[in-house]
C-alpha cells in the first residue's frame, strides 16, 4: 500500500498548566501547521501523504519537536479510510474532508 495516498494523523496532549508550558504547547502547534498539517480538533492534526507510506522525516521531526511532558500518537490512514469517516458539527452530519489538490502553496 506504499503507493496509496494516505492521511497522517497526529493526536497529542500537552500540559498546559503554566505560562511557559502553553507557549510550548502553542509553539508545538504552529510547528504542524508549518509542516504542512492542518487542524481537525484543537489536540488531531492531518497533514496528506499523496504518496503513500510512512515519512519517517515527519515522525522524527515530531518526536524531536514534542513539549516535556507531552504525549503524542501518529498514525497513518488510507484516503479511503478517511473519506469514510464520519464527521459531525453541531449535531449534524458534516462531509468528509477531500484530499487536497496535489501541489498546495502556502
Amino acid at each position: 500500500m506504499p503507493d496509496s495516498p494516505m492521511w497522517c494523523v497526529a493526536m497529542f496532549d500537552l500540559p498546559v498548566l503554566t505560562a511557559p508550558q502553553r507557549r510550548e504547547a502553542t509553539r508545538f502547534r504552529k510547528f504542524l501547521l508549518d509542516r504542512g498539517f492542518s487542524m481537525v480538533q484543537f489536540s488531531v492534526y492531518v497533514k496528506y501523504w499523496p504518496t503513500g507510506g510512512i515519512d519517517m522525516t515527519t515522525i522524527k521531526a515530531i518526536k524531536g519537536s514534542l513539549p516535556t511532558g507531552g504525549k503524542v500518537r501518529v498514525l497513518a490512514v488510507t484516503d479511503r479510510q478517511w473519506s469514510s469517516a464520519y464527521c459531525f458539527e453541531n449535531a449534524r452530519e458534516q462531509v468528509a474532508d477531500e484530499a487536497p489538490e496535489q501541489l498546495m502553496i502556502f
